[in-house]
C-alpha cells in the first residue's frame, strides 16, 4: 500500500496547529503497519536550516498558473523513517509565517497543480493521495478532470480530511479557470461552486472517494446546520462515504518518562513527581509554592472559539476559588489584555503568558493538576490528548473530539478521566471547575483519575489501523 499524504504543513518543518501534528505523527504510525505512507509540502523559508539544509534536488520543471509559467523544484528527504518530498518556489513559500498572504488562491492552487505534476518524477506511484484541508482541496478536481487520460495516474484514488470546516478557502469565480485550470462544468452546487464564489474546501469534498474528519462526534455535528458551516447539506449527499477517525498524538513525542522539557520525568506508575513538577512550574511563573492548591493549565490559541468568553464571564469567580491559574498563548487582543490584566490584578493566583513556548507548553501539562478546555466546537482537539497523557486532569465540553477522548470520571466506579460539561454555558462549565477542585482535595480518588487519564491509549496505534483498512477497502474496489 502506498500513500503519498498532501499538506500545507507538518511537524518538525512547519506548524501552526494541530494538521501539522497529525501529517507529522500518523505517518511515522502507518509506516510500522506496513504502509509506505510519505509527505509532500511546500518548501516553506521558514523551515528550519539543519532540515533543509540536507534536503536533495531530485527533479526541476514549470508549473502553469493563469498565464503563467512557474518554476517548481522537487526536493526529497529521509527523516524519522519517512521520505518527505518539498515543492520548492521561492515567490510564493519564502515568506514569515505559512499563511495569510493577499495570493493564497493563487499560492495552494500552483501548489496543488506543482503536486500532480511531480508526480512522476518521485519513482514512488501513489495508491492513494490521502490530502489534508482547503489547501489542497482542489486537488481531487484536478485529478480526475486533467488526468483522467493519462496513464501515469491510473488507479490513483483520493482520501480527503477535514481538519476543521470553519476554513474552507473561498475566492473570486474566475480563480477556477485562471488558476485551477478546471472547466466550467464543475463550477455548479454539485462542484466547487460556494454562493458565487470557488470553495477550495468543497473541491475535496465533491471529488475525494472518501472524506474523513478528525473525530467521529464532529463527522455528526457537521451533518447539522449549527456545526455544518452551510456545507452540512453537501456533507449529508456524500454521509455515505463520510468517516469520523480520531486524531491520535505522537507518543515518542510527547512522553512525561523523558521529556527533556519537564522538571521531573515520570510514568503512570510513579505519579507522585508531579508535584516535583507543580513545584517547578509554580518556582518558574513565580507562584505560590503550595501542595494543596490545584494548577489549572490553559494552552490555547486565545480565540472565541476555544470558550474564552465562557471564561470571560466567569473568570473572577474561577479565581476566589482555592485554585492557581496557568495560561500560555496569543490570538484576539481581548483576550490577550483580559488574561494579562486579572494576572497583574491576581498575581499570587495566576500567570498569564501571552506567547507560543513549547517548552513552557510541556511543562504546564506536567506540572498543572487539571486542564481547560471549553470549546465552542472541537473537531478533534490536542491539547486534551496531551494533558491526559500527562496526567493534567481534562476539563472539556462534551463535543467533537472531546466528547470522544474525554469520560466523565465516577467516583462510584472509579471509571473516566476527565469532567465533561454539556451546554455551552459558564456557570455549568464553573460548576464542573468546582467539583473538580473539590474532588482534588480527595487525595486516593484523584490518584485513581490521574492514573486513568495517563493509562488512556491515545497513540496513533488504533486509528492508524483504521486508517490502513479505510485505504485498503478504497484500494480493493
Amino acid at each position: 500500500m502506498k500513500v503519498l499524504f498532501v499538506a500545507s504543513e507538518a511537524m518538525p518543518f512547519a506548524k501552526t496547529g494541530g494538521l501539522g501534528d497529525v501529517v507529522g505523527s500518523l505517518p511515522k504510525e502507518l509506516n510500522k503497519q506496513g504502509v509506505d505512507a510519505r509527505v509532500i509540502l511546500p518548501k516553506y523559508g521558514s523551515i528550519p536550516s539543519e532540515l533543509s539544509g540536507k534536503m536533495n534536488l531530485i527533479a526541476t520543471l514549470t508549473v502553469p498558473v493563469g498565464w503563467r509559467s512557474q518554476y517548481c523544484g522537487l526536493y526529497e528527504l529521509e527523516h524519522q523513517g519517512i521520505t518527505w518530498y518539498f515543492v520548492d518556489n521561492e515567490y510564493y513559500f519564502k515568506r514569515d509565517g505559512l499563511y495569510g498572504y493577499f495570493d493564497e488562491a493563487e499560492r495552494f492552487a500552483y501548489f496543488c497543480r506543482a503536486v500532480l505534476m511531480v508526480l512522476p518524477q518521485l519513482g514512488f506511484k501513489p495508491d492513494i493521495l490521502h490530502c489534508h484541508d482547503w489547501q489542497t482541496g482542489p486537488l481531487a478536481a484536478m485529478l480526475k478532470h486533467q488526468y483522467c487520460d493519462i496513464d501515469e495516474y491510473a488507479g490513483i484514488k483520493t482520501v480527503y480530511t477535514i481538519h476543521n470546516l470553519m476554513y474552507q478557502g473561498t475566492y473570486p469565480s474566475d480563480t477556477l479557470g485562471d488558476l485551477l485550470g478546471l472547466p466550467a462544468s464543475v463550477f455548479t452546487g454539485d462542484g466547487l461552486e460556494f454562493y458565487g464564489q470557488v470553495n477550495f474546501l468543497k473541491g475535496g469534498l465533491a471529488f475525494a472517494d472518501v472524506i474523513t474528519t478528525v473525530s467521529k462526534s464532529y463527522a455528526q455535528e457537521i451533518l447539522q446546520p449549527y456545526f455544518g458551516e452551510k456545507l452540512d447539506g453537501f456533507l449529508a449527499k456524500r454521509q455515505s462515504d463520510l468517516y469520523g477517525i480520531v486524531n491520535g498524538i505522537d507518543y515518542e513525542l510527547y512522553n512525561p518518562a523523558d521529556d527533556p522539557d519537564i522538571y521531573t520525568t515520570y510514568t503512570w506508575r510513579g505519579t507522585n513527581k508531579r508535584l516535583d513538577n507543580k513545584a517547578g512550574l509554580q518556582a518558574e511563573l513565580g507562584l505560590p509554592a503550595s501542595k494543596q492548591t490545584p494548577v489549572i493549565g490553559l494552552v490555547s490559541r486565545l480565540v472565541n472559539s476555544k470558550g474564552l468568553d465562557l471564561v470571560a464571564h466567569v473568570l473572577e469567580e474561577i479565581l476566589t476559588l482555592d485554585v492557581q491559574l496557568v495560561v500560555l498563548g496569543t490570538g484576539e487582543h481581548r483576550y490577550e489584555r483580559m488574561f494579562a490584566d486579572a494576572a497583574f490584578r491576581h498575581a499570587d493566583k495566576m500567570s498569564a503568558n501571552i506567547l507560543f513556548s513549547d517548552r513552557l507548553a510541556h511543562r504546564i501539562y506536567a506540572g498543572s493538576d487539571m486542564f481547560l478546555m471549553p470549546s465552542r466546537f472541537e473537531p478533534c482537539g490536542i491539547g486534551q490528548l496531551i494533558s491526559l497523557r500527562y496526567g493534567s486532569i481534562p476539563i472539556v465540553r462534551e463535543i467533537g473530539g472531546l466528547k470522544d477522548t474525554v469520560k466523565p470520571f465516577n467516583a462510584e466506579t472509579g471509571q473516566g478521566n476527565g469532567f465533561v460539561f454539556s451546554n455551552y454555558n459558564a456557570h455549568e462549565m464553573l460548576q464542573v471547575i468546582e467539583q473538580a477542585v473539590l474532588l482534588y482535595q480527595d487525595r486516593k480518588q484523584w490518584a485513581k483519575i490521574v492514573k486513568n487519564a495517563m493509562r488512556s491509549d491515545n497513540s496513533w496505534r488504533s486509528s492508524a489501523s483504521e486508517y490502513r483498512e479505510l485505504y485498503e477497502k478504497l484500494v480493493s474496489k
